[in-house]
């Protein structure tokens, strides 16, 4: 029993001048009491109880808990082993161990190469508890000890990180068959899902990428395919090899022996890399999502040919409508280029023609003035005077000044308003410097 030991801790003292009456300050109250029925729980009470029940110590209870745990651990240990054993099994020679099933062997055929060293290590424990030839001998049994044998040797394979690396590279029985046509039609995918999660198992990578369900992508879809059709096995079959004779003696047979083993192994390999790639090709050839991403990538193609096949046919038709319109806008121009041309012409010959009539009003003018003479017909001398001035005003203005002249005389019969017009016209020209003082004779 545990002591206990009292410890006296005296309470701090009160503030000096400190009362209940003026410095306590309550916080909260209690509540009313309420009566329970309390009942004793627990490993600790039961422990209680199953002492005073058996009159026994701690010690003597700790003891019989302890016989009783082992005892039911024993029994139990068929929570991992409980598949009957084939009495066929039972009658197999020990020399016969490396085409026995050692998982069988030992009751772990459902767990095969998941089954965890622990888990060898139980069913063993129990198979010889139960196969001994020892304990068969105090039983009064007469079998021998080739089945206890088998035990021991499979013990060893799968206890042996390398031999049993060796046995699961040819363990068939751990294989899922491809599922049949009834089992695809029901889930396609899961079905040649657990073909290739067996397989997986094979990876030199740990990361081995799923078959997958029908939403997944087009590049995941692939990375599974390609990682398969490129898969890395471990299988090196060399648990299959035939035994190598180990004497000196026979140098030769035990160098044959060895080629032959090693292109067995070749061979094996060969022959294992056809099967899954058989098991790919069947696989592939009812996944529906290939053939929906074929489809879907028919489309894509088809559209992007049409586009491309649109997009040229409509820069073949802006090229010719643009030619058309280049076409068109150079002979509107050529048109118009002709036409200003036409009217060009037109209007300097109607100037031209303007400037000849207004020379003709204007020389007319002086004429009608009888040149200016005074009384009677003017001299041909004057005549020429007059007329050498007309020629030297009309050199000296343009075709408007010529024009406003000529719109000045135009109708005039009168010589005195006829000279009138002359000299006004004569004044502008020398106040305009284009005439100089006495550069007229007979208009000044």
């Amino acid at each position: 029993m545990a002591s206990t030991t009292k410890v006296e801790r005296p309470l701090p003292t009160l503030p000096e001048g400190w009362s209940a009456e003026k410095d306590f300050k309550p916080v909260g109250k209690t509540t009313g009491s309420t009566q329970r029925t309390i009942e004793p729980v627990g490993p600790h009470f039961l422990a209680h109880a199953r002492r005073a029940r058996h009159k026994r110590t701690f010690s003597e209870d700790d003891r019989i808990q302890a016989q009783e745990k082992a005892k039911n651990i024993e029994q139990n240990d068929d929570s991992d082993v409980s598949e009957p054993e084939d009495p066929m099994m039972l009658q197999r020679e020990a020399k016969d161990w490396k085409s026995q099933d050692h998982y069988q062997v030992l009751g772990l055929s459902k767990y095969r190469y998941k089954a965890t060293e622990d888990q060898v290590k139980r069913a063993h424990r129990k198979k010889v508890l139960k196969h001994h030839p020892d304990k068969k001998a105090a039983s009064g049994a007469t079998e021998d000890d080739n089945f206890f044998k088998c035990i021991q040797k499979a013990t060893e394979v799968l206890l042996d990180p390398v031999k049993r690396r060796q046995f699961d590279s040819v363990d068939e029985k751990a294989d899922v068959e491809p599922p049949t046509k009834k089992e695809a039609q029901k889930n396609y995918l899961k079905a040649w899902g657990k073909v290739f999660k067996a397989e997986a198992r094979f990876s030199k990578n740990p990361n081995v990428p799923m078959l997958g369900g029908d939403d997944a992508t087009k590049p995941e879809v692939d990375e599974f395919y390609n990682f398969w059709y490129n898969f890395d096995s471990w299988r090196t079959f060399e648990y299959l090899d035939e035994d190598v004779p180990d004497d000196n003696e026979n140098r030769d047979q035990k160098r044959h022996m060895e080629r032959k083993n090693a292109n067995a192994r070749k061979k094996k390999k060969a022959d294992d890399n056809a099967r899954l790639r058989k098991l790919l090709d069947e696989c592939a050839a009812g996944d529906d999502r290939i053939k929906r991403f074929r489809k879907e990538a028919n489309a894509a193609k088809n559209k992007k040919k049409a586009d491309k096949e649109a997009a040229e046919a409509k820069a073949k038709e802006d090229a010719r409508l643009k030619k058309e319109a280049e076409e068109k806008a150079a002979k509107e121009a050529e048109e118009k280029a002709k036409t200003d041309r036409e009217a060009n012409k037109k209007a300097k010959e109607a100037a031209k023609n303007a400037v000849k009539k207004n020379k003709r009003v204007i020389k007319g003018s002086v004429k009608d003035a009888n040149y200016f003479a005074s009384g009677g017909e003017a001299s041909a001398e004057q005549v020429n005077t007059v007329l050498n001035d007309v020629e030297i005003v009309q050199s000296k203005v343009d075709p408007e000044e010529i024009a406003a002249l000529a719109g000045k005389l135009n109708g005039l019969k009168v010589a005195d308003e006829i000279k009138n017009v002359w000299a006004e016209e004569v004044k502008r020209l020398v106040g305009a410097g284009k005439l100089k003082d006495g550069e007229l004779k007979a208009l000044a």
